[in-house]
């Protein structure tokens, strides 16, 4: 999904993110937004200073110094958050791909179980050191760069698509030298090589994004704002009923998982598999498939996303894949199996790619031009003649800055990243990197590597910098483009296919952190934690994700032998899709069936075009304009997600209509609940399918006239 989250690598909306176009992402009105309004409130007319001001209630609080910050006790709550969200994470990327945000679910969890802890050790007698909120944003860091590596890391999309499983999907481009198949040792190796370039790539640029430009960095923001709430005294009673209603609805979904798995002893058994809108709808993909995860993600995705899937299920699965179907024989062979990319698999592949590379493409220039246009303002609001500052230099004090930023901006400058640093560790982690993959890649060389790692500075930059502005990460789109520039370059003949794809795994995992390190600064600066203590935790929470990742999908990949396979329960939908522009960069439009490419250019054209009119309409209107990427997104895989998503919406607008304050304050919470206790339920039901247990019963549905053929049989 792109990612529906902060940690949203991808074309991501602000909830949500469409892996892995997210980097969902992302303004789409979330509960994001709303919040980054309050905080544009509390620099009002200094009369309302006082009032507004958040750092005057934690005035009398001493912040403690960065080492301070960095606890054992942190880190070993958020090992344990990193796991359980990166089962989350990677079921969400194998079956749909669409991953809503985590932040939340982060900050509430971990400000739960230490505040719980040191309650216990305050009555003993034993606490030596306070739980602050500068250590519950370190949590809140580490965990989400944990389990943001289940997304970048490619396990639904580009590392998963080089893989045989993927490639027998395909006529074209399946020989030995465009397949790797997944492997522990070089999938950690690789993630490690590749993780840690963007984190350097940005740090000198922090001064600049958060304090000269003031960069408003929306999900940051709205993080900061959660955290420094749960650390007031009625922020604390409120975080409490939070976790208890999360605890409540982790359970149901939990025990709910865990009864569904008795029902499904066979292939289409289970009420996963309910024609719950009859049999012929069941057939289209249509059905409600009673998944508390999907129905999580519908509450916390914005109400125009899970309209936008609907929309896109039905135009693609309740009508133009019956009409080419109707057209077998004629625009592609009947004796085409199902699968094959050469018949209506085919239709639904491509054109769905068409819609994402138009509407990827579109968000490009778009964001790309904000940032243009926001740099130009900020060096023409300057004096003339004065460069961009750096890192090391201070901004002059200013007596315009309200009392928040004036102590904001003196703890933020206070404990500095020498740029030396960075630079010294990006060359290092270059050099390595060009040296180990080849090794890792046969098709992709040293320049290839080289060139990505030239340019990648400037792209990470442009990406922090839009994501800032826009709350949009387009890390998905970088890596698009790598796909096609390097695939073709390395060409057919020497396995452009995989080079391809390593190369958008390179300059996904550069772009997309250097985002999401900027967020976390953007958060560090308002809750008062040191630049030191947020660029620490991102490295120690990626280097956690570099090996919790690997270890969580090859659970999944050993577990479950029909992974990546269409129809299955974890198709991986985008593995597909990304290996498939591999091929269309190195071999062109050939693997195309007939009018499949004429189709495609109709439904490219039609998302830059549809984009651009909610662009022109304003906001307002706009938020009755589906979305292509979201509408793109069952075309392959489906609509019978997009239904739970729905029901998840729908309970919410009726929630909101009865008490609004209540589904504001507790919506999150029990979103969060349904999502991690079916995700967490993955990793017992893997266990059990690794070692041979299977469930007792098949629970299937019929239509009336094959149930009395098996009568008749089972009676014969």
């Amino acid at each position: 999904m792109e990612r529906a989250t902060r940690r949203g690598g991808g074309d991501a909306e602000n909830a949500f993110s469409i892996e892995p176009d997210q980097d969902q992402h992302n303004s789409y009105g979330n509960g994001n937004g709303n919040d980054e309004k309050k905080t544009v409130g509390l620099a009002g007319d200094e009369a309302d200073e006082e009032a507004a001001s958040v750092e005057r209630v934690f005035e009398g609080k001493e912040v403690p110094p960065w080492q301070s910050q960095l606890t054992l006790r942190a880190f070993v709550v958020s090992f344990v958050l990193g796991v359980m969200f990166t089962f989350i994470v990677m079921k969400l990327n194998l079956t749909t791909g669409i991953i809503p945000s985590l932040n939340v679910s982060a900050g509430l969890l971990g400000f739960f179980f230490v505040k719980t802890w040191t309650k216990f050790l305050d009555k003993s007698g034993l606490l030596k050191q306070p739980f602050t909120r500068q250590e519950n944003t370190v949590i809140q860091t580490c965990v989400v760069a944990t389990s943001g590596i289940a997304f970048s890391g490619g396990f639904g999309s580009y590392l998963f698509g080089m893989s045989e499983h993927v490639a027998s999907q395909s006529t074209d481009a399946n020989d030995a030298q465009n397949i790797k198949n997944p492997a522990l040792g070089w999938m950690i190796g690789f993630l490690f090589v590749v993780s840690f370039l963007g984190l350097f790539s940005v740090v000198p640029l922090r001064k600049i994004m958060i304090i000269d430009f003031k960069l408003i960095y929306p999900s940051g923001t709205a993080t900061a704002h959660l955290i420094n709430s749960f650390h007031t005294p009625q922020g604390a009673k409120l975080a409490k009923k939070q976790v208890r209603s999360l605890g409540k609805f982790f359970s149901f979904s939990f025990l709910w998982g865990f009864f569904q798995w008795f029902f499904t002893a066979g292939d289409g058994c289970g009420f996963v598999n309910f024609p719950t809108l009859g049999l012929k709808a069941y057939e289209n993909r249509f059905y409600f498939d009673f998944s508390a995860t999907y129905v999580g993600v519908g509450m916390i995705c914005p109400y125009i996303i899970n309209i936008s899937l609907l929309v896109g299920a039905i135009l693609s699965w309740g009508i133009m894949w019956p009409l080419i179907n109707d057209r077998k024989g004629h625009w592609y062979s009947a004796e085409l199996k199902s699968s094959s990319l050469h018949g209506l698999q085919g239709y639904r592949v491509f054109i769905s790619i068409a819609m994402i590379l138009g509407d990827g493409l579109y968000n490009f220039f778009k964001v790309l031009g904000h940032t243009l246009f926001g740099l130009y303002h900020q060096m023409r609001d300057k004096n003339s003649g004065v460069v961009l500052p750096y890192a090391g230099r201070s901004s002059p004090a200013s007596s315009s800055l309200s009392f928040d930023d004036q102590r904001r901006t003196q703890l933020f400058l206070k404990d500095q990243i020498p740029t030396w640093f960075a630079v010294a560790g990006y060359v290092s982690i270059a050099i390595v990197s060009a040296i180990i993959l080849p090794h890792i890649f046969h098709p992709l060389k040293w320049y290839h590597v080289a060139v990505i790692y030239v340019f990648a500075p400037t792209l990470a930059f442009c990406n922090a910098y839009g994501c800032g502005l826009t709350d949009w990460s387009l890390a998905s789109t970088y890596g698009k483009l790598a796909i096609f520039t390097i695939g073709a370059w390395a060409g057919a003949s020497h396995g452009g296919v995989l080079a391809g794809l390593a190369a958008c795994g390179v300059m996904m995992n550069i772009v997309s952190t250097a985002s999401d390190l900027m967020q976390d600064f953007k958060t560090g600066y308002m809750t008062l934690a040191s630049p030191r203590s947020m660029f620490v935790s991102q490295v120690i929470g990626t280097a956690m994700g570099c090996v919790i990742s690997p270890c969580v999908f090859w659970l999944f990949y050993k577990a479950f032998q029909s992974l990546g396979v269409p129809g299955s329960s974890y198709p991986a939908p985008y593995a597909i899709v990304y290996r498939n522009m591999a091929i269309l960069g190195v071999e062109g439009f050939s693997a195309l069936p007939k009018n499949c490419l004429t189709l495609c250019y109709v439904f490219f054209i039609g998302a830059i075009v549809i984009n651009a009119f909610r662009d022109a309409i304003g906001k307002e209107r706009a938020k009755y304009i589906p979305l292509p990427m979201a509408m793109a997104i069952p075309f392959y895989i489906g609509g019978y997600f997009t239904i739970d998503m729905c029901v998840g919406s729908l309970i919410l607008f009726i929630w909101e209509k009865i008490n609004k304050a209540k589904a504001d304050a507790f919506g999150p919470a029990v979103a969060s609940g349904l999502i991690c206790g079916d995700g967490i339920w993955t990793l017992p039901s893997s266990i059990l399918a690794l070692a041979g247990v299977n469930p007792p019963i098949c629970m299937k549905f019929l239509s009336r006239k094959t149930n009395a053929k098996v009568d008749a049989f089972l009676g014969s």
